[in-house]
């Protein structure tokens, strides 16, 4: 038997919709504009202000950056998240309560503290080189969704078994990579993603911790928008939401948007 639904509930839900789209048609629509200053609705349709993203050297370099700072950094953060979310699960009863809250300070703390802390403990006091700044800082802002993300799938995970593959004479090592890992592989893909995007779109932290010769993306079109207000920030714009999607696509080609649901 089919319900329907009350026609005030559906106009609501059309209009979040609408809301939620709306700024996407926007910027999409802008991108096109064939006008030398960001309007819309675009006046004429061109695709020029795409292959003028790729004709300023700063957009390719940075956007180099930022791809290879988004991808380190997560890595970084996966590579200590995910023993630091097996512990907090697996040894939660002998570790202190308030040692899983340490891994949610980058979240907790404004992302201007977090930069300018850097930039004056790391940067000023260490000296090392702006990329490996940049690198840390980024590792340490996605830490946290690497942790609770990776936990959450561990919360669910039956860790007799575990106990049983090391009963039975596997070395504890081999049993996390060939037991543990692979039930939490749903968990591990759903942090990658979700630090990556964070890291590729972070404004605040990436401000503090660039220098001279080496800055991401999103710094760069700030500083172009400051010299101009044409249509390539709203092209950039675009590629990154078709960044978005495309990661997306991928894994549900390959695995099933809700293979990370599991």
């Amino acid at each position: 038997m089919r319900t329907s639904l009350h026609p005030a509930l559906t106009i609501t839900a059309s209009l979040i919709f609408a809301i939620l789209v709306a700024p996407l048609f926007i910027i999409l629509g802008a991108s096109v504009s064939d006008t030398s200053y960001l309007t819309f609705p675009p006046q004429g349709i061109t695709l020029r202000w795409f292959t003028n993203i790729f004709e300023i050297s700063a957009f390719r370099t940075t956007a180099i950056t930022s791809l290879q700072i988004a991808l380190l950094g997560t890595a970084l953060a996966l590579l200590i998240g995910i023993p630091a979310a097996y512990a907090l699960n697996r040894f939660r009863i002998r570790l202190p309560s308030w040692l899983a809250n340490v891994f949610v300070l980058p979240i907790l703390v404004p992302e201007i503290v977090l930069g300018f802390s850097l930039l004056k403990s790391v940067t000023i006091s260490l000296g090392l080189p702006v990329f490996i700044v940049l690198l840390l800082g980024h590792a340490l802002l996605v830490l946290p969704y690497a942790v609770r993300v990776v936990g959450a799938s561990l919360a669910s995970f039956d860790f007799s078994i575990e106990e049983a593959a090391i009963s039975l004479g596997c070395p504890p090592l081999k049993t996390f990579f060939t037991v543990v890992l692979p039930n939490i592989s749903a968990g591990v893909i759903a942090a990658f993603i979700l630090a990556f995007i964070t890291s590729m779109n972070d404004v605040s932290v990436s401000l503090f911790l660039t220098g001279p010769g080496i800055s991401t993306l999103p710094i760069q079109i700030l500083a172009h928008m400051e010299q101009f207000f044409d249509p390539t920030i709203a092209s950039v714009s675009v590629l990154l939401m078709i960044l978005t999607v495309g990661v997306m696509a991928i894994v549900e080609a390959t695995l099933g948007l809700t293979f990370l649901t599991k």
